[in-house]
This record gives structure tokens, sequence and C-alpha cells, in this order.
């Protein structure tokens, strides 16, 4: 049950404010005065404070009404506070409000107005209390997990990639073949560098090979190695990937373009650690972690018979999926501050164009935007038209499809009487994304 502190020197203010919120089974605390209301709030856990802005007979000023809510917002930030006022008090009241005050109340009160405010406060202050525990937990599990694993200063906001980043950890410390899929740019390369500094090979060499940026015929050569003459323009012997991973990982990027014939030699090497460089019968033999990545559809090629079906269930023995950027929009100014490297500073304006943005270039592009917006913005601050990004009514169109426009929260807002709980439900949103939004067009319940 929530709790509510009235401080009024006056009883009959006390006694029907306290009987006005009992009735709405609200727990309430009275105190005739500022210094009773402060030693109140330092004794007693209290959600809302409703305060006079008047204390004295001989003054009209509501300097003390605006002496004391300071007070308060030294003392408890986060404490909402409506404050009680009569038309002489009206215009420093307005003025509180600016300063963090929840709200003003013109004497005498409407008991459902008033009523429905308090409900409304102590809602959000609930919901305020949960983010903030939601977030003191998420920090925690954070710390506990940058503290046991190596995580390569990977940065990150969103509760998606931490997901990732703790399964990542989880399969590091077996041998078997993980398989990382995920739109290009989003840092697969990243986690599997967070795969092999967490396994049992981490001493050893991380090598990496991008099957789609070399042509079909020398892919085999990178891999496995090649005898001087084996292919136009080998002039010497030179050793594959897999010989220099030994003891290591190897991690195939872009695995959906390894051609058929590579694709049974690379099966051979994963079921039997054997392989023959290109144009030698000799066997070699290795011990490599297999880390493969991709941004392409493997069943779908499966069916198509560009890639075996046998190879696919080697390599995916464990699936890191990463979504893209659009997916964990928490992460976009972490990730957007990191590459700035702290040099530069992004408005307000800048922030909003770059969550609103859709990243189809995922953290690639990101990057890339930071890097230009850093030699085009001026005064150490990046503005939204130092971004250079396609115009964001876009992607207030595209938000517009997937969010209620402020008629229709209006409208479910009315159907449910005021209660946010119930509209939040009749809309899909949960009640803190409701609230956020009703924030946003400068709705009330009411």
């Amino acid at each position: 049950m929530s709790t509510v502190l009235i401080i009024d020197d006056n009883p009959a203010v006390r006694e029907a404010l306290s009987l006005l919120l009992s009735l709405r089974d609200i727990d309430v605390l009275t105190a005739d005065g500022p210094e009773s209301g402060l030693a109140l709030l330092n004794e007693q856990e209290v959600d809302l404070v409703i305060q006079d802005m008047n204390f004295t007979e001989d003054t009209t000023s509501g300097e003390e009404g605006e002496q004391l809510f300071r007070q308060i917002r030294q003392r408890f930030a986060d404490l909402p506070v409506i404050l009680l006022t009569a038309w002489t008090h009206l215009e420093a009241a307005v003025e509180l409000v600016k300063n963090g005050a929840a709200d003003y109340v013109a004497k005498p009160w409407d008991d459902h107005k008033l009523g429905t405010t308090v409900a409304n406060l102590l809602e959000l202050s609930e919901t305020a209390r949960e983010v903030s525990r939601v977030r003191r937990e998420r920090q925690r599990r954070r710390s506990a997990l940058a503290a046991r694993y190596d995580l390569r200063g990977v940065v990150y906001g969103s509760d998606a990639t931490e997901r990732v980043l703790e399964l990542a950890c989880q399969v590091a410390r077996s041998d078997l073949p993980v398989l990382i899929t995920g739109p290009n740019g989003a840092g697969k390369e990243r986690i599997a560098d967070i795969v092999h500094a967490n396994s049992s090979v981490k001493s050893g060499p991380f090598i990496t090979v991008n099957c789609g940026a070399l042509p079909g015929e020398l892919i085999e050569a990178e891999l496995f190695g090649a005898e001087a003459g084996a292919y136009t323009g080998a002039n010497r012997a030179r050793p594959g990937r897999f010989e220099v991973a030994d003891g290591g990982t190897l991690f195939l990027d872009e695995i959906g373009n390894l051609p058929l014939s590579g694709q049974v030699k690379l099966l051979r090497v994963l079921e039997t650690g054997q392989f023959e460089r290109l144009g030698s019968s000799r066997t070699l033999k290795t011990r490599v972690r297999v880390l493969s990545a991709t941004n392409a559809d493997l069943p779908a090629m499966i069916a198509d018979g560009s890639f075996r079906e046998d190879l696919y269930y080697r390599l995916n023995v464990m699936e890191l999926r990463l979504p893209p950027l659009a997916e964990r929009r928490d992460d976009i100014l972490p990730l957007a501050e990191h590459f700035l490297g702290g040099e530069v500073g992004l408005s307000d304006d800048a922030r909003r164009a770059l969550e609103q943005h859709r990243w189809p270039g995922n953290v690639r592009e990101l990057r890339n935007a930071m890097e230009r917006a850093r030699l085009l913005c001026q005064d150490g601050e990046i503005r939204r038209e130092d971004l250079n990004l396609p115009s964001t009514a876009a992607a207030e169109a595209h938000r517009n499809l997937d969010e209620p426009d402020a008629e229709t929260i209006r409208a479910a807002l009315e159907a449910a009487g005021g209660t946010v709980s119930r509209a939040a439900r009749a809309l899909g949103l949960s009640r803190q994304a409701l609230y956020r939004r009703m924030q946003r067009f400068e709705l009330s319940a009411d």
C-alpha cells in the first residue's frame, strides 16, 4: 500500500485530505509544518508528498512553501510533490513545477481530480521504482558477467546483446563448433572473438577467414594450404589457415560462400582433424576450434543444393543469433558515444535521430556515421544535420505504424475510465510504455 505525507498547518485541510485518500486505500501521514514534515520524511517510507505553499499567517508570499519544496527536492530527489496553492501563490507554484514539482492543485480543490492525480502519480512512482530496481539488477548482472569473463571491451546497453554474450561465454568452455548468425555489420566477428577469449584454447591463435572475400578457386588454398604449382600463381608452398590456427580457433566468416568442393574437405577436417594441401597427397593433422558465421539462410541453401546438410549440422552444434541493431535499440547510443571516443558530444536532436534511424547497415553503418559526423560537427557537439541520415519523416511514419497515436491513446484511456493499466492492456502495451507515450503526447489519465 502506498503512503502519502500531507504537510499543511490547517487541521481542517489535513483531515479532509486524509479522508479523501483513505477512501482510495492510501496510507496517510500528516505534519503541521515544514520541520515536522521533513522529520517524518527522514523516519518513514513515503511515496508522495502533498504540501501547502504557505505556513504563516503574516505573509502570503509562498516563500515557506518554496523553501520546503527545495529542501525535499534536495534530500529526496525522486519523491513526487504536489503543491497546494491559493491563487496568490499560483505563479510560484508554476515555477516550481518547472523545477521538478509533480503538479499543483488550487484551493479549493476538486476531490475527483486531486484523487486521480494522486493515484496516477503513485502509479508512476511505483513504475519508476520498478524501473530503478530493474536497472540496478541489470547493472549487477552485467558487472558480474564482465568480472567473470573476458568480453573484449564490448560496448552494449540492450538485454538482447546481454543474452547473446551470456550464451557465448557459456558455450566457449566447450570445444563444440558454434555457428553465429545475423545480418552483415551486426558484430558477428566480435562475438567469435569473445568465444575464443573464454575458451580452453584462448592462449592459441585466433585466425579469421572471410569466405566471401576470396574467389571460389582460392578459398580452398586459403583454408588448407597449397604446394608450389598447385594453381596458377602458386610459386611457392604455403600453409593454410587450418595449419596456422593449430591449437587455437579458426573463424570462418560468411561460411555460406564456401564452394561445395571446399565444403566436403571442411566436413572431413571437422570429423577427423585431417586434410591435405592442394597439390599434395600428404595428410596433415590439426587441432582447431572452428567457429563460423553467416548472414545467409543456410536451410534454404540446403534445400536448393548449394550447401551440404551434413556440414550444416556439424557447424551448427550451437547457434548464436545476433539480432540486427534495429532490434537492439538500447545499444545505439552507447555504441555511438564509444565510436566518438569522448572527443565530441551528441545534442538531444542527434540522439533522437540516432534512435529513430533503422540502421540497415547495423553497427558498421553506425560507426561510419559517427566518424563522418565527427568530421562535420562544430563547437564539439554533433547535431542532427551533421549525421546526414535520411529524413526522419520516414522513420516517424514507420514508428507511427507500430505505435498508437494520441487520439487512440485518449480513446483507450476514456474507455478504461482513466485506469492506465487497463488502457495499456487494451492497446497491447506495457504500463511503462503507455506512460512514455502519454508523456510524449502530454496526456493525463483523466
